[in-house]
């Protein structure tokens, strides 16, 4: 899992360059989280929560994997490229995300 890793850990420090320096620029309390077909938020979060939630939900999935790879290798099929194209649909929907909460403030 060591290749995944370079990538993994990267994005997890853009995530957080991301929120300390955008984050200030967000100007409400709640951020949009998810949107609907008709382009309209469909559910909000804390601002705290859209922000630092993501990087904890990607820490926690990573540690999920570890485990399971470490543990239960048996039942655990193709890690290393889950993990790469996990990181990269956890940052670029970050990104989003963050973004669409700058517009809107």
């Amino acid at each position: 899992m060591l290749s995944a890793g370079l990538i993994f850990w990267p994005i997890v420090g853009f995530l957080a360059a991301c929120n300390l320096y955008i984050g200030p620029r967000i100007g409400s309390d709640q951020i949009a989280m998810q949107w609907g077909l008709d382009d309209r938020p469909t559910w909000y979060a804390s601002k705290a929560v859209g922000l630092w939630g993501m990087v904890a939900f990607a820490l926690a999935v990573r540690f999920l994997i570890w485990v399971l790879s470490t543990y239960a290798p048996s039942k655990v099929h193709g890690a290393e490229i889950g993990l790469v194209l996990f990181s990269v649909i956890v940052g670029a929907s970050h990104v989003l995300i963050i973004r669409k909460a700058v517009q809107a403030s």
